[in-house]
C-alpha cells in the first residue's frame, strides 16, 4: 500500500511540474500604443506574457499571419526557426508571447507584476522620429538676470539641468 501511495504523490509531483511549466493564466492590463485593454486569460510564463491571438488583435490591433505579425501595412515577420518561441497551441487556443515579440522589435516594456499591468514603449521603427536628439532652442535668464539662449552655445558642451515641482 505504500508503494501506491508513492506513486500517486510522484504522479501528482509530475503533474504540478507540467501545469507549473506552461505558466498561470490570470489576468492582465496590457498598455500599448497608451490604449489599456484588460484581458482576463493571460498565460504568464517564466516572465514571458503569453495571450491568445484573439486578445493580441485587441490589445494591439496586430493580428498573427502567414506572413508574420501583422497591422494594416505594417508586418513583422516571425523568424521560422524560432516560431515556436512566438506562438504555441494550448487548450483549443493559439497563443502569442507578447514579450518575445517586444524583443524583436527592439520595444521596451515595463512590467507591474503586482497590478499585473504591462507597458509596451514604442517600437524601434516607432521610435525613428527621435533619432535627432536636438534640444529645441529656447531663452531663458540666468540667476543674475542676463538673458541666454540655448542656440547662443552652439558648437559648445552644454550641460541642462532642469526642475519640476510637480
Amino acid at each position: 500500500m505504500k508503494w501506491g501511495i508513492s506513486i500517486g504523490v510522484s504522479t501528482l509531483f509530475l503533474l504540478m511540474a507540467c501545469v507549473s511549466a506552461r505558466g498561470q493564466e490570470t489576468h492582465a492590463t496590457i498598455i500599448y500604443d497608451d490604449h489599456a485593454t484588460e484581458i482576463s486569460s493571460a498565460n504568464v510564463d517564466r516572465g514571458q506574457l503569453w495571450i491568445t491571438t484573439v486578445d493580441l488583435k485587441r490589445a494591439t490591433g496586430f493580428a498573427l499571419k502567414p506572413q508574420g505579425i501583422c497591422r494594416d501595412e505594417l508586418c513583422f515577420p516571425l523568424p521560422k526557426f524560432r516560431k515556436q518561441e512566438f506562438v504555441r497551441q494550448s487548450s483549443g487556443k493559439t497563443w502569442f508571447s507578447l514579450m518575445t515579440f517586444a524583443r524583436l522589435v527592439h520595444q521596451p516594456v515595463a512590467h507591474d507584476e503586482a497590478l499585473a499591468t504591462w507597458y509596451f514603449g514604442l517600437r524601434s521603427d516607432q521610435r525613428q522620429g527621435l533619432s535627432s536628439l536636438e534640444a529645441p532652442d529656447f531663452t531663458l535668464p540666468d540667476m543674475n538676470g542676463k538673458i541666454h539662449s540655448l542656440s547662443d552655445f552652439r558648437g559648445k558642451k552644454v550641460l541642462l539641468i532642469t526642475w519640476a515641482s510637480w
